[in-house]
């Protein structure tokens, strides 16, 4: 009984300090460090728009398994380079699933970036890994988000999410 009560203790001290300090918050002066994912809409149209976050919503379930066992940038964008067929299928699909015609084209390259601020954490311009993800022309705004380190973005003026990875199977492990 006091071996188990010893084990939940040392298990409950790993969560409590792997949310507290878990989520990495990497240095914000090196592009180098980071994979973006840009899912670019055709237009600002509001129906451009809708099915951007549609495709988003598609794309995060396509790729989060595929990227989850990454534990570096280079092997985050490996297994991305491999699953870049799937991911661009998966697009396609949703944009025809709601009645756009127009495509999609992913790839994955370097482009280059204006600074973006999100209270404490900048991004500054630079020249970036990317998947980029274009709908029709491309040409709407896009929402984005940092794959590596996992470090997630909402878009627009959504606040920074930082994830931990030891947090999450901990929290999958007791259920919560």
């Amino acid at each position: 009984m006091k071996k188990t009560a010893v084990i939940c203790l040392l298990i409950a001290s790993i969560a409590l300090i792997a949310v507290c300090f878990g989520g990495e918050k990497p240095s914000s002066s090196n592009p180098a460090a980071y994979l973006r994912v840009h899912i670019r809409a055709n237009s600002n149209e509001e129906a451009d728009q809708a099915v951007k976050y549609l495709v988003r919503d598609r794309i995060v379930a396509y790729l989060t398994p595929v990227v989850a066992a990454s534990e570096t940038k280079e092997e985050a964008i490996r297994a991305i380079g491999q699953a870049l067929g799937g991911a661009e299928a998966e697009a396609e699909r949703t944009l025809k699933e709601n009645g756009f015609e127009y495509g999609a084209r992913a790839s994955l390259r370097q482009e280059k970036f204006p600074t973006r601020v999100y209270e404490s954490v900048t991004l500054p311009s630079g020249v970036y890994d990317a998947l980029i993800v274009e709908l029709g022309e491309g040409a709407g705004d896009n929402w984005w988000c940092v794959v590596y380190p996992p470090l997630c973005f909402a878009g627009g003026e959504q606040n920074v999410v930082y994830r931990s990875k030891i947090a999450e199977i901990i929290a999958d492990f007791f259920g919560k």
